[in-house]
């Protein structure tokens, strides 16, 4: 079973595809001086060749500031879903995981931010090859938080949902910081599972002396739908039983700790993230 989480030594493939591929074509001295469009197609070029040789790179980080957070780089261009499907089609874990994460948030925000599925049309062979590469390894991967990753990434190479990262991220970090849905702004509620236990308390849930914990009420697997039934068969068919344990309390009701109402926990992952 192969783990996203550990090194894989293998790149030989990745570095044949980026950095000798004829479909990136070479600056060379006869060149034309190139336009601030060219600078930019340089400066992804570069990015994407030396995030495939290296998972732990610096040009990563860089590929998230300018692709995804401050926009400086065109997630439109050919280059970016394109290579980014090579990455996830190589034999080395950890950049597939890369950039199958990268890939996945990138549609998601197109999505949002253009309010049509425009880039997801345009680059429907790479998206379909994108998604075929997370099923393949979601199914061989051991590592818990790499397995959880890789759910968020198809859910959001599907694009069906806006939220995926929100829910991963409480099943991956044991916890969601939610607000009690009472019309009032009750207040706000830490809702725990994980080996801490499976409970809900106010904010200084950390003490535990000072804090009374609200058992959590886990969502019966049999009477699970939708997305919380297939993430739950996932899980279990590839053998994350803690995973799939998980997801029945994100799927279940948690315990206001100021008024006791009881609230959906997915419900309020929703809310938070709309």
């Amino acid at each position: 079973m192969l783990d996203v989480s550990a090194s894989t030594a293998n790149d030989r493939s990745a570095k044949v595809r980026l950095g000798q591929s004829a479909w990136i074509p070479k600056m060379t001295t006869s060149s034309p001086v190139p336009h601030a469009d060219d600078a930019d197609s340089d400066r992804l070029r570069t990015l994407l060749e030396r995030a495939a040789t290296d998972p732990d790179s610096q040009a990563w980080s860089d590929l998230w500031t300018e692709l995804f957070h401050n926009g400086s780089l065109d997630v439109a261009d050919p280059l970016v879903l394109h290579t980014l499907a090579d990455m996830a089609e190589d034999e080395n874990a950890p950049m597939a995981a890369s950039a199958l994460h990268l890939a996945g948030a990138l549609l998601v925000q197109a999505d949002q931010r253009y309010e049509t599925r425009n880039l997801r049309h345009q680059y429907a062979s790479e998206v379909a090859r994108l998604l075929s590469a997370a099923n393949r390894w979601r199914q061989v991967t051991t590592d818990r938080n790499s397995y959880c990753h890789l759910l968020e990434a198809i859910l959001n190479l599907e694009g069906h949902i806006h939220w995926a990262q929100d829910l991963i991220w409480g099943i991956v970090n044991e916890e969601y910081e939610l607000e009690c849905p009472d019309p009032d702004g009750c207040t706000s509620l830490w809702v725990v599972i994980g080996e801490r236990g499976f409970f809900s308390a106010a904010e200084d849930y950390a003490l535990p002396d000072d804090i009374e914990p609200f058992p959590l009420h886990p969502a019966d697997p049999r009477a699970l739908e939708g997305l919380g039934r297939r993430l739950y068969g996932l899980a279990l068919t590839d053998g994350h039983e803690q995973v799939a344990h998980a997801l029945t309390y994100a799927f279940g009701e948690a315990t206001c700790p100021e008024c006791e109402q009881r609230l959906s926990v997915v419900g309020q992952v929703i809310a938070s993230s709309s």
